[in-house]
């Protein structure tokens, strides 16, 4: 069975996965494959730097800051890097799959993936939900952005609306994060239920 995780960003899908992993699933983060393509010397890195100029280097690194003022600003830039680094990911995460063991819980989390039109490709999608106004208060001091960056940022991805539509599965994690380790309890619960019916 494949199984994605995704949810807007500042929604909490790392604390999920994280909790996850504790409760035995394999965890393929797509945020962390996206970095290792493009580390020092990949080719995602050099087909980026001749998309968008030396300037969004670091010394030998990915300048993520200089990219971002970028690509959040213009859709059609932010579509180009798309087009560098989601084949890329796709391809280093089914290899990763492949080498789960037979008898495992692969999650595949992918940040963008309704944006990416990917949902379809598994056969169950769970979707990390929280109130907008935390998932904004969350991404400010996280991120330490303004109210403007914010709203860029939010605006990059789908609707809340389109990604719960995509959703087979939903983990609320509104409110305080003391509540989040029993929803994913009832989430670990379902999956269970759903890969083994009884």
């Amino acid at each position: 069975m494949r199984i994605a995780l995704t949810g807007g960003i500042a929604s909490g899908k790392t604390a999920v996965s994280d909790l996850l992993r504790e409760r035995g699933a394999v965890i393929i983060d797509s945020d962390l494959l996206a970095r290792e393509v493009v580390a020092p010397g990949t080719p995602g890195l050099a087909a980026i730097v001749e998309r968008f100029g030396p300037g969004v280097l670091d010394g030998d690194q990915l300048d993520r800051a200089a990219l971002g003022k970028i690509i959040f600003a213009d859709p059609a830039a932010r579509r180009d890097l798309e087009a560098i680094t989601h084949p890329l990911v796709r391809q280093r995460a089914e290899e990763l799959e492949r080498a789960a063991p037979d008898d495992a819980v692969v999650i595949q989390v992918i940040p963008l993936l309704v944006e990416a039109g990917l949902a379809d490709g598994f056969d169950l999608v769970i979707v990390v939900d929280a109130d907008p106004a935390q998932q904004r208060e969350r991404l400010r001091r996280r991120n330490g952005l303004d109210e403007r960056q914010v709203e860029e940022r939010l605006a990059a991805q789908a609707s809340r609306a389109d990604r719960l539509a995509a959703a087979d599965l939903v983990v609320d994690n509104t409110g305080p994060a003391e509540r989040l380790p029993g929803e994913v309890d009832r989430l670990w619960r379902r999956v269970h239920d759903i890969r083994e019916p009884k």
